[in-house]
């Protein structure tokens, strides 16, 4: 059964999903920072995936909420995202490296960001967030 994307982010339910990105923070592993976020993207088939900021002593080891709830979602077999949430102090949007695999797998996706405690700040589109991403046309010759 086909939908199109408009009618997939018409039934995003924006508050439950920082809801369940909140829930994730609780589980962030954040002890350089004390930065604690959660993600959970909202796949096609209406699946929810979760994800949080695991940190490394080797900073560059460090990987992003928003990162583990997409692959989270790949590797249970769900690749094409409609929305994300992100829950963190201050409602931080998704770094650069987020944002482009984000792009990867959902260049129409909705982008939801909230607080820590789950409170809705803002919503647009990560064509917002990311105007004229790097994506597979460019590797087509």
């Amino acid at each position: 059964h086909y939908c199109s994307i408009e009618s997939l982010i018409m039934s995003i339910d924006p508050e439950a999903l920082l809801s369940a990105a909140a829930s994730a923070a609780t589980h962030a592993y954040s002890p350089y920072s004390k930065f604690c976020v959660g993600a959970a993207v909202e796949t096609a088939s209406g699946r929810v995936f979760t994800g949080c900021n695991v940190e490394n002593a080797s900073y560059g080891l460090t990987i992003c909420a928003e990162r583990v709830a997409i692959f989270n979602a790949i590797s249970q077999g769900d690749s094409k995202v409609v929305a994300v949430a992100v829950s963190s102090g201050g409602a931080a949007s998704p770094c650069g490296a987020c944002r482009q695999v984000l792009s990867e797998f959902g260049p129409e996706m909705q982008v939801i960001l909230g607080d820590r405690d789950g409170r809705f700040s803002e919503q647009l589109s990560l064509k917002e967030l990311l105007p004229k991403a790097f994506g597979p046309d460019f590797k087509k010759e």
